[in-house]
């Protein structure tokens, strides 16, 4: 999973990208808000972001403000990372926008447990979007038949609202994406050749 790192710190960036990189995550870096921004607001934008508070340009909050602005469906799991540990700093930072709240200097653990965290979320929201997808393809091949069909029971026409009798396959195919292929089921074929043996003996 790719993982952006936004801080305008150099110590904080090579120490955030070296713990990231051990746990296995595709970093990429920022040096401040407007470049965060960037790369937030691409179309294959990173699904997690590491975002410090106090960056030239473009404060954390004010950027997590804008990410959710531009992706509302899709939006990346955002942890703000600061030294503020105030009750309203926290309070500010959540309703910016952001997912998790971690004051530094962050513990690794700590740290390494809130991005698998958020990892794992992330993970469940694609797995979601694809069956929200999937399920959305079903309906769109589901046909408009609903309720009773009147059939006669000897030549099994259909008979619509309209009181017009018509063949099965014409019926179901002008009211769904069903398309038929004719063929001759094995029971019918044993019975259309033993029909025709019997008819074969009678002119003998």
């Amino acid at each position: 999973m790719r993982v952006l790192i936004a801080d305008d710190d150099p110590v904080s960036r090579r120490g955030l990208l070296g713990l990231m990189q051990s746990w296995g995550y595709d970093v990429m870096m920022a040096e401040d808000g407007i470049a965060a921004l960037s790369v937030l607001a691409a179309p294959d934008a990173p699904r997690l972001a590491l975002i410090d508070w106090e960056m030239p340009g473009l404060h954390g909050p004010d950027l997590c403000r804008k990410v959710r602005d531009w992706h509302a469906a899709d939006s990346p799991y955002l942890i703000l990372l600061t030294s503020r540990n105030s009750r309203s700093d926290v309070i500010a930072g959540l309703d910016a926008g952001a997912d998790e709240y971690l004051v530094k200097p962050c513990d690794p653990g700590e740290l390494r447990a809130r991005v698998h965290a958020g990892a794992r979320i992330v993970e469940l929201q694609n797995g979601l979007a694809e069956k929200v997808t999937q399920l959305e393809t079903a309906l769109g091949k589901v046909g408009r038949l609903s309720g009773l069909l009147p059939i006669c029971a000897y030549c099994k026409a259909i008979r619509d609202d309209s009181d017009y009798w018509h063949r099965v396959e014409e019926y179901v195919s002008e009211h769904s994406g069903v398309q038929f292929s004719h063929g001759i089921c094995p029971n019918c074929l044993e019975h259309a050749l033993n029909a025709a043996r019997h008819a074969g003996q009678e002119h003998r």
